[in-house]
């Protein structure tokens, strides 16, 4: 598959999607690693610079956006994955904060998660485009 070798972070409080994401991706031959709260999140992106992060805006210590902040402000953009953010929020305030800080794809819950691979392979796969500034 188009994932294959790639390193994906999944970020979210609720165990119930996270192991519902951890399943749909694990076909894919891609590198999974979770993380259940923002300060995690980040630890792990820095650490295993991952290329791409599926992550939930509510999270517990530090929110998707913070989590966007902290990257941008201590990663280079070469090394920054591509996000896919999920959130339960319908606002277009939410969404439009959410691109200016360079996520990728903002999707709503309940998010199919055949939508999700896609994205992600479009985002990451081996025929993707590389990310802007790299």
């Amino acid at each position: 598959m188009g994932l294959d070798g790639k390193r994906i972070l999944l970020v979210d409080d609720d165990n119930d999607i996270l192991t519902s994401m951890q399943a749909a991706f694990e076909p894919t031959g891609a590198t999974i690693e979770l993380a259940r709260d923002g300060s995690t999140a980040v630890e792990m992106i820095e650490k295993n610079l991952p290329q791409l992060v599926v992550l939930d805006m509510m999270l517990p210590k530090r929110s998707g956006f913070l989590v966007m902040e902290q990257i941008n402000a201590k990663m280079p953009a070469k090394n920054r994955p591509r996000v896919i953010m999920i959130t339960g929020n319908q606002g277009a305030r939410h969404k439009a904060y959410a691109q200016s800080l360079g996520v990728a794809e903002y999707m709503t819950k309940p998010v199919k998660m055949d939508k999700i691979i896609s994205t992600a392979e479009k985002l990451i796969g081996a025929a993707a485009p590389p990310a802007p500034g790299a």
